[in-house]
């Protein structure tokens, strides 16, 4: 099979997640103001998308208040620097089993589970140009942990994201979820031009070895527009194989904390060296005014 290289290339940048990284890097942003430090500083070393978790100030603990992400966006377009929008909906779909002998009642520590409206309120406050749709359920690393994504649930979020004129960025952990995603076009919830990134490494969803990548590459329908990345050290070759096979890139502090082997990385740092390679393999790097004209992506602030 003949490399595609992707040409023109955008990045986004996933810039604190919900993960107990900030247990092990102080570079990761918590409050809405380091969040919103971090977005900027993200997009001036090149990145043109910015992917968006909250975080409670205090604690660090992952959140979904509206009004945590509307102080980042706030801080955002204050700043007058341009980036495209990404709003996590991922929140809210946590279900901890009580245990392996005794799974119901569900643990009330790491349970999370609410409606899709109120999974998609902070979207429908402040209409950014992209929210994530994760279209699956899958074991999540360890213990009695489930990401919990039913068709239902999917269905009643895709077709309020569509209703709000956002558009759905879908998160594939594993091939049969982009196989649900086409499912979900096919009924006319998710319109065209279609986002998709696949989310490797990830456990217990894909692996990120090259096989594995290239079948989940190949299970994308040709006009749709692909971004890939992996967590941890293999994040940054990830971008070159997010190009070779045609697709977009995606770096930053919610999938690896680290540079290089014992330098912890800030998300300035990893788009910097995604750039890095990506122009070292002849890529060209899109804005964000690029991104939402390919895109066909409403701004509104």
């Amino acid at each position: 099979m003949a490399l595609q290289p992707n040409r023109n290339v955008f990045i986004t940048c996933a810039v604190t997640g919900a993960g107990a990284t900030t247990e092990r890097s102080d570079k990761v942003p918590v409050t809405p103001r380091e969040i919103a430090d971090s977005c900027i500083e993200a997009a001036q070393a090149g990145a043109a998308v910015v992917h968006i978790h909250v975080r409670d100030p205090a604690s660090g603990a992952p959140a979904r208040d509206p009004a945590l992400y509307a102080e980042v966006v706030d801080y955002i377009c204050e700043s007058g620097v341009d980036m495209v929008i990404n709003l996590t909906a991922g929140m809210g779909g946590d279900l901890t089993l009580g245990s392996a002998e005794n799974p119901l009642p569900p643990a009330e520590d790491g349970t999370d589970m609410i409606g899709a409206t109120e999974r998609l309120a902070h979207v429908k406050q402040i209409l950014p140009e992209i929210c994530t749709l994760d279209c699956g359920t899958m074991n999540f690393s360890e213990g009695d942990y489930i990401m919990t994504n039913s068709p239902a649930m999917l269905k009643a979020m895709a077709e309020q994201i569509q209703a709000m004129g956002v558009r759905p960025e879908i998160e594939a952990f594993d091939t049969g979820h982009v196989l649900l995603a086409k499912w979900l076009q096919a009924q006319g919830l998710i319109d065209s031009p279609t986002m998709i990134q696949l989310c490797m490494g990830i456990p217990w969803g894909a692996p990120d070895d090259f096989s594995t990548f290239m079948a989940m590459v190949n299970a994308v329908p040709d006009d749709w527009t692909f971004s890939a990345f992996s967590i941890g050290r293999n994040q940054l070759p990830y971008v070159a194989m997010a190009i070779n096979a045609g697709g977009n890139i995606r770096v930053g502090l919610e999938d690896n904390i680290w540079l290089e082997k014992g330098v912890l990385a800030s998300n300035a740092d990893l788009v910097s060296r995604a750039v890095t390679i990506a122009e070292a393999m002849g890529s060209r790097m899109m804005s964000a005014a690029e991104v939402r004209e390919q895109m066909q992506l409403v701004r509104r602030w």
